[in-house]
């Protein structure tokens, strides 16, 4: 029952990275990756290190993917209000 529980979340944590890889807008990965993170907690779980399923969770699944949502609003709000310094729409 372990075995079949860690094909799993293998299976899990493979289909997440694979969509992390494939996706293309910056705020779609963040997203993606906070999915991977939590695939990788369940994981770790199922390993029996739960330590580690925590500390995945808290970085991996949450704070990773905040400061990139982060970041590209802040990129994204340069490239508009640059724009309009210059005279575009």
């Amino acid at each position: 029952m372990a075995d079949l529980l860690v094909v799993l979340a293998l299976t899990l944590v493979v289909a997440a990275a694979t969509a992390a890889v494939l996706t293309r807008d910056p705020a779609r990965q963040a997203l993606v990756l906070a999915l991977l993170g939590l695939a990788l907690a369940v994981l770790f779980t199922a390993l029996q290190s739960p330590d580690v399923a925590l500390s995945q969770l808290a970085v991996g699944s949450a704070l990773t993917p905040l400061m990139l949502l982060l970041t590209v609003r802040k990129v994204r709000g340069r490239g508009h209000r640059g724009d309009r310094k210059r005279g575009r729409a």
